[in-house]
């Protein structure tokens, strides 16, 4: 089975594509890692919908972009998302790790 939604309109976020996104006010960016992760690094603006009690149908109304630490845990939201019928725009893709790596800016606890 795989863990990546096949819906066309699903796109595999970059860390400045989604930057540009988040500047533009454009998405909702919903963090799927669990509450102490989120605490201690965290993108602004981003909400914590941890995937240990993730329900799809408690996403914000918008544009949801995914995310976590490296990519595998937002894929596994989405295809629940996409199981229950709720669509998502896409994930960041290498998660928070790729976001760091890109430079970009992070709260930090």
């Amino acid at each position: 089975m795989s863990t990546a939604p096949q819906s066309t309109s699903f796109t595999l976020f970059q860390p400045g594509t989604l930057q540009d996104a988040l500047t533009a006010n454009s998405v909702i960016l919903v963090d799927v890692r669990e509450p102490g992760e989120f605490e201690a690094a965290r993108i602004e603006g981003a909400v914590n919908l941890p995937l240990s009690c993730f329900d799809p149908a408690a996403l914000p109304a918008g544009d949801v972009v995914l995310l976590c630490g490296v990519g595998k845990r937002s894929r596994l939201a989405a295809s629940l998302c996409e199981r229950a019928g709720v669509p998502v725009s896409g994930h960041l893709q290498g998660g928070l790790a790729a976001w760091m790596e890109a430079g970009l800016p992070v709260l930090r606890r």
